[in-house]
């Protein structure tokens, strides 16, 4: 198969990071992803351009260079009896597919179901769903919902609705009582974690990133999280 100049250069700094035993913002996803695909849990990411990602970091799908729609998903090819990893480009209606990715977390709660937003964070256009479903969904609909919101450009602007992802609208729909002081024991984590009705987070290495993938399946429960 023969990929893409450019892309060999990605490849091959991701090797030179895993021989020093180190990871940047797209392998400590990736190592997310493989770890669960090989303990059997299957992996779903959609989204408008989730097949290369929208910092053109991910490159989950290798298209080869003289094979016309010759594909490779280097993710599906790890250990012989793991769960199946499904990536695809979506249309251009945030609405629909945020609220099927919804709907199949719902029934498959075992499955890491992601949607990340294309460049410029248009979650306004999924906006109902965001408000009627997720954030509620435990409180409303007596449902948990593990999905995963990508939003990694809320704030970079380029346009009137290119930055419609807005962190402070997410922490005001967050069920926080101002007067309630919490008494901190050895449940106190696990605790808010399951009162929460969602999960609201920014990450600052790739390993709290690996983490928060890996806790959305192992928890014994289901929140939604939207990752800045």
């Amino acid at each position: 198969m023969t990929i893409h100049p450019g892309l060999k250069r990605t490849l091959r700094e991701r090797r030179e990071l895993c021989e020093q035993r180190m990871a940047n913002w797209a392998l400590g996803e990736l190592f997310a992803y493989g770890s669960l695909l090989k303990e059997g849990y299957h992996v779903r990411l959609s989204g408008q351009d989730v097949e290369r990602g929208t910092f053109s970091h991910r490159h989950s799908v290798l298209h080869d260079q003289e094979v016309d729609k010759k594909t490779y998903v280097p993710l599906n090819h790890l250990f012989p009896s793991q769960a199946p990893f499904t990536v695809c480009n979506s249309s251009l209606s945030e609405f629909a597919v945020m609220g099927f990715e919804l709907g199949y977390s719902l029934t498959n709660p075992n499955a890491l179901v992601l949607w990340e937003a294309q460049f410029g964070d248009f979650n306004n256009n999924a906006q109902c769903v965001v408000d009627q479903f997720i954030s509620s969904g435990q409180q409303k609909w007596v449902r948990q919902s593990g999905l995963v919101l990508l939003l990694p450009h809320g704030y970079e602007g380029m346009g009137p609705e290119h930055s419609s992802a807005r962190v402070e609208r997410f922490l005001q729909m967050s069920n926080d009582d101002e007067n309630h002081v919490p008494v901190f024991s050895d449940q106190f984590v696990m605790q808010q974690l399951h009162e929460t009705n969602w999960i609201v987070a920014n990450c600052t290495t790739p390993a709290n990133f690996f983490h928060i993938l890996r806790r959305q399946i192992l928890l014994p429960f289901r929140k939604p999280v939207s990752y800045w």
